[in-house]
């Protein structure tokens, strides 16, 4: 145990100042309330190496640093591990004044000098303010907000806001198979639509509803010559896309991005169909530069168009991050378009016959949809079992090297379809999943880790589903989750370089420290109990609805994960526009206050997943 002795409150004064009310939380308190604090505040001094705050204490006062560098310490049954730093305008004890019980020992690093917030008045406080008292209570998600509020309002918050039911849609116009392509263009104009839905055709396996398009009819009268009175049945599209009435506008731009489309069908689970919602609409709210993109990449002849639209994809990063998109929804979008980036890549490689016999997978983070800016290759293929072609390693080469020149350097460790290692038939396959199994070295896990995410973007995704199968069938095997699991627990959380900086001055490396031990833990607790979402999020939820997660874990491990995904990729932004290799490190010196606290909270859930992970899968030492 550390010394307490000296350690104590100055004389007191009738106010004290240079207590920074204007910064949050402080901010969310009205002019009286922070006339309250200010008169009751005081000041405290705790020489260096003396215990603040005992693990599992109450507190008389919540502390405010003004000088010095407090150290908290977790109390491990296996020893004490330092948490983190705090230092000059940090707030550490509301948590031992709030719940009775401190989470953490807090000793002074050297000599400190603190503003003292009486218990009973910061009780009173939150108890008359409701967004004071939820910033304590709600932690990451209402700090996110309040960041959030320090950007400028833009036209993209209405476009995350607005659900789709509350956008202009069009009306859902039904017609009959047999209809004359003269009538369905007649009740296109009075109805003032472009498109119409298409009631069931007779084929027994047929989707009961389909969809065509002003476009469609003009095709079918001047391109294919067919008769006005042609039943418009056989031009009619299926399956219909659609989305659900309650998602914001973003996914259903998200949506049309995905599968090249300009409109989709509204539906309500308890309302049904509601109408169809156009490209028009959406950038009616918002006028988005990825339909630039899209429209580009959509009218692509030849590889040299395909990148001069990829090259595109970072100033949209750039932009939509600058006007706070939520990390979700931007990742799913930016991992549309590289999905159709690499389908035409691969299309303009693999001649067009041989394709229902390959499926290009992404792994790693573009198989999980979490790709933002461009990332080493990670891509693998599945062959049909028996399919031969003498140009696939040509062509596998010319795939890569195409992706190369876009911008996707090639994967340093080889995990690419340039490897044979990594172009397999589905019976290759399953013997490498089962090698995977039984072989327990690093290697082979890390290997197995970035399979996991594996996501067909290209070719015929029938042949993955066996693959697929062959991997979800490994959560049943206790012993090779629990090897994988612990990898999780490789690296430390770098809570330490908090508060001021120390060490290098080349940051902490998120990715290392926080982001991989939610992502890899999430990826093993969805094999483990059979969830077969690839991102991060929808795993999340999917957990929790599964009762793996705790609903305090399944709220706090998206925010966490959301937190660091954008501190990494607003770093990655600022280096290359210093004209610096984007890497997964962030220099808390940057970082404002509110962010660094974001931050802290982010990897103090990071620590208590990383608890669960050792309870769930029994890794704790002994």
């Amino acid at each position: 145990m550390q010394p307490r002795a000296r350690s104590g409150r100055l004389q007191a004064m009738d106010s004290v100042p240079g207590l920074d009310l204007s910064q949050p939380p402080f901010d969310l308190l009205d002019a009286g309330q922070q006339s309250r604090l200010r008169a009751a505040v005081d000041m405290g001094f705790h020489p260096a190496g003396t215990t603040i705050l005992d693990a599992g204490s109450d507190s008389p006062h919540v502390h405010v640093i003004l000088k010095g560098v407090v150290r908290a310490w977790d109390e491990r049954s296996e020893g004490a591990t330092l948490f983190a730093d705090f230092g000059p305008g940090d707030l550490f004890g509301a948590w031992a004044v709030i719940a009775g019980r401190a989470r953490h020992r807090y000793v002074a690093e050297e000599d400190v000098l603190d503003f003292l917030l009486p218990a009973g008045v910061f009780r009173r406080l939150l108890a008359d303010n409701p967004a004071f008292a939820a910033y304590f209570h709600e932690g990451l998600s209402l700090k996110r907000r309040i960041a959030a509020g320090d950007q400028q309002p833009s036209e993209l918050s209405e476009l995350m806001l607005t659900r789709v039911r509350d956008a202009q849609l069009a009306p859902a116009i039904r017609i009959a198979a047999a209809t004359p392509i003269r009538e369905a263009a007649s009740r296109m104009r009075e109805a003032r639509v472009d498109c119409l839905l298409v009631e069931g055709r007779r084929d027994a396996d047929a989707d009961p509803l389909g969809i065509v398009t002003r476009t469609d009819l003009l095709d079918a009268l001047a391109l294919d010559a067919r008769p006005p009175d042609a039943a418009v049945g056989p031009l009619a599209r299926r399956p219909v896309v659609a989305v659900r009435a309650n998602d914001v506008l973003f996914q259903a731009l998200v949506t049309m991005t995905e599968h090249h489309i300009e409109r989709v069908l509204v539906d309500d689970d308890a309302e049904g169909v509601l109408g169809t919602l156009g490209m028009a609409e959406v950038l009616a709210h918002y006028a988005s530069h990825s339909h630039l993109i899209s429209l580009r990449l959509e009218r692509a002849a030849t590889l040299d168009d395909v990148s001069a639209a990829a090259r595109e994809m970072t100033t949209l990063v750039r932009h939509l991050h600058a006007q706070g998109a939520r990390m979700s929804y931007l990742m799913e979008l930016v991992s549309a378009l590289n999905g159709r980036i690499l389908g035409h890549v691969f299309d303009a490689v693999v001649p067009a016959a041989l394709r229902e016999r390959t499926c290009l997978l992404a792994l790693g983070s573009e198989g999980r949809r979490e790709q933002i800016l461009k990332t080493d290759q990670d891509n693998a293929l599945v062959l049909a079992d028996g399919f031969e072609w003498d140009g696939l390693a040509d062509a596998m080469q010319r795939f890569g090297d195409a992706l190369a020149d876009i911008g996707y350097p090639p994967c340093p460790g080889g995990v690419m379809v340039r490897n044979p290692a990594w172009r397999l038939d589905v019976a290759g396959w399953r013997g490498r999943i089962e090698h995977w199994r039984h072989d327990r070295d690093p290697e082979s896990a890390m290997a197995l880790s970035i399979a996991l995410d594996a996501r067909p973007v290209a070719g015929n995704p029938a042949l993955f589903e066996p693959v697929g199968a062959a991997m979800g069938a490994l959560g049943r095997d206790e012993i090779l989750l629990r090897e994988l699991a612990r990898s999780t627990l490789a690296f430390s959380t770098p809570l330490t370089l908090f508060g001021r900086m120390r060490g290098s001055a080349e940051g902490i490396d998120l990715k290392k420290g926080g982001i991989f031990p939610l992502v890899h833990g999430i990826r093993v607790l969805a094999l483990r109990h059979g969830v077969t979402r690839h991102n991060s999020f929808d795993r999340c939820a999917a957990l929790m609805q599964a009762g793996a997660l705790s609903s305090e874990l399944g709220r706090d491990v998206p925010q966490a994960l959301a937190v660091m995904m954008r501190m990494r990729l607003g770093a990655q932004l600022q280096a290359l526009a210093e004209g610096r290799d984007a890497d997964n490190r962030v220099d808390p010196g940057r970082l404002r206050r509110l962010d660094r606290e974001l931050l802290r909270d982010a990897l103090r859930v990071v620590n208590a997943f990383k608890d669960h992970l050792r309870d769930s899968f029994q890794l704790r030492a002994g």
